[in-house]
């Protein structure tokens, strides 16, 4: 009877956390933790899975895709590629013409071919400086 009250309790948790809207929850070493959105540097899809990497230099897989983790994230996350979604606020500095990002983690992130426009219109929108 204990580990049914246990495994309740941790359903119940998980539930509470992802009421919240402004945090992520994933597993990790079987206990729910919840990343808050601010400090998601991006998320990198992989098929039905997600990678997700924080400006703490942290990474965590969760079971879900880009699409259904981007509807609770807010309008600074901008998709730069097909597999990446980078938080706008996060981007430290801007290599090759713009096509490479690099962000607080310490990760590069490239931009597809085709949204480099798009990408850096924005970014300068933000006020982000080119690098020579």
């Amino acid at each position: 009877m204990k580990n049914f009250t246990k495994s309740s309790k941790r359903k119940t948790t998980k539930k509470a956390l992802e009421a919240s809207g402004t945090d992520i929850v994933v597993q990790y070493m079987g206990h729910p933790i919840a990343v808050t959105t601010n400090t998601i540097t991006f998320l990198q899809g992989s098929g039905n899975y997600t990678f997700i990497y924080t400006d703490a230099g942290k990474k965590y897989l969760v079971c879900k895709t880009m699409k259904l983790l981007a509807e609770n994230l807010k309008q600074n996350f901008i998709r730069i590629h097909k597999s990446f979604l980078i938080n706008s606020d996060l981007v430290v500095e801007r290599i090759e013409d713009d096509r490479l990002l690099k962000m607080a983690c310490g990760r590069e992130v490239t931009v597809s071919r085709r949204k480099n426009k798009q990408i850096t219109k924005i970014l300068n929108h933000s006020n982000l400086q080119i690098s020579a």
